[in-house]
């Protein structure tokens, strides 16, 4: 099974492992599909095993109160993984939790998000660290993403990065709770998840 429906009509191959100089989302869609998390950030292909069990309810955790705070209330749409946000030529990326507000510059297509998210969410896992910390921070600057935070549930922290002039400002790190910045109404109490995790099932 194949992720995009969106192929040319020509014989098709598998990709990706294939060297090339540069990805679009073409070979993207040729990409068959499996466990791993597939990425191309400017034009490059990435590939990231399936998130661990932990990964997941930390995102669990975050989208439940995201959810009820703007979804549930009007003010806008919450997404979790997998869900394709293709930002521009060469970068289709997959974030753990994308925010978009009312009016949002990003289009919802049947297959992807086109465009630019208002908020950006992704937590930590030991394979993907240099890409949410360097590739992909550098990358939604560049795109004009407004807010991006990178959640780190090992040291119980969110640290959130506000554009400025196309690149993001130092990080604020957060521990016990956290206000969006494109919707400042809403604040998620970081200690509620924190606790729950620390709890087990």
């Amino acid at each position: 099974m194949l992720r995009c429906d969106e192929l040319p009509d020509q014989s098709m191959t598998t990709t990706a492992r294939r060297p090339r100089k540069r990805w679009t989302y073409a070979d993207y869609c040729r990409i068959p599909a499996d466990r791993n998390r597939h990425e191309i950030i400017d034009g490059r292909h990435f590939v990231n095993p399936a998130p661990s069990p932990y990964h997941q309810l930390v995102s669990g955790g975050l989208q439940h109160q995201l959810w009820t705070l703007i979804r549930d209330r009007g003010r806008g749409i919450v997404l979790d993984a997998p869900i394709d946000v293709h930002l521009g030529p060469g970068s289709v990326v997959q974030p753990d939790l994308v925010v978009l507000r009312p009016r949002s510059r990003c289009i919802i297509g049947d297959k992807k998000l086109t465009g630019v998210p208002d908020l950006l969410i992704e937590i930590l896992s030991p394979s993907n660290r240099s890409n949410d910390l360097i590739r992909k921070k550098r990358l939604y600057a560049q795109h004009g993403v407004r807010e991006y935070w990178i959640v780190d549930g090992d040291a119980e922290t969110v640290t959130r990065f506000w554009l400025r002039n196309r690149r993001f400002a130092r990080g604020e790190v957060r521990h016990r709770s956290i206000r969006l910045r494109i919707l400042p109404q809403i604040a998620v109490d970081l200690m509620a998840i924190w606790r729950q995790l620390r709890a087990g099932p």
